[in-house]
């Protein structure tokens, strides 16, 4: 057992990519053959195999699913929440995957900063509010909040999928913040 501090501050027994099940094993390979590195938050999962099996299939349903939000609007919505949240691991991890997606280096700092001050489209602009509305206040959404996406042409399919990426990320971000996850080291320098 290998506990990585560059992964998470917890005491985990976090384990060598060697002792893992082999179908564990493929997955990391294929996220090394990819992208180039294992995603620490793969590798801190690696701790509780069960946690790490739902973790994924829920991240690669939500994230690479059928639906009508594009791969660039999902790692949007990510940033965004995280962005609300302080979260850095997932700002770092999904703000390189908006400047990698879009081309737009600076489309990616905008999100993590002010997602308000980015050129956005109106359909953006109403994920992006929705997202940030879910995330600070929950309990105050209401039917003129769904109307508004809508209005910006999301379907109600749309709307859900879209309220299931909002509470995965916020899910994500606290375990995140609460276990200080720390970035690979190789997103900070992605499409820069």
């Amino acid at each position: 057992m290998n506990n990585n501090n560059n992964v998470v501050a917890l005491d985990l027994p976090i384990p060598e990519i060697s002792d893992l099940p082999e179908d564990t094993r493929k997955y990391f390979e294929i996220c090394q053959e990819k992208l180039g590195m294992v995603p620490n938050v793969l590798t801190a999962y690696s701790q509780n195999l069960p946690q790490l099996e739902g973790f994924t299939r829920l991240y690669n349903e939500l994230m690479l699913g059928e639906g009508e939000l594009t791969k660039l609007e999902r790692e949007m919505v990510a940033v965004v929440v995280s962005s609300e949240n302080k979260c850095f691991y997932c700002l770092v991890a999904h703000g390189a995957a908006v400047r990698v997606l879009s081309g737009d280096p600076m489309l990616g700092e905008h999100l993590v900063m002010n997602y308000r001050s980015a050129k956005l489209d109106p359909r953006q602009r109403a994920m992006l509010d929705f997202a940030s509305h879910l995330t600070r206040s929950p309990a105050t959404v209401a039917e003129q909040e769904i109307q508004a996406l809508r209005d910006a042409g999301f379907s109600d399919r749309a709307i859900w999928d879209l309220s299931n990426l909002v509470g995965f990320y916020n899910m994500s971000n606290r375990v995140a913040i609460a276990s200080d996850m720390q970035p690979n080291p190789e997103y900070h320098s992605q499409s820069r």
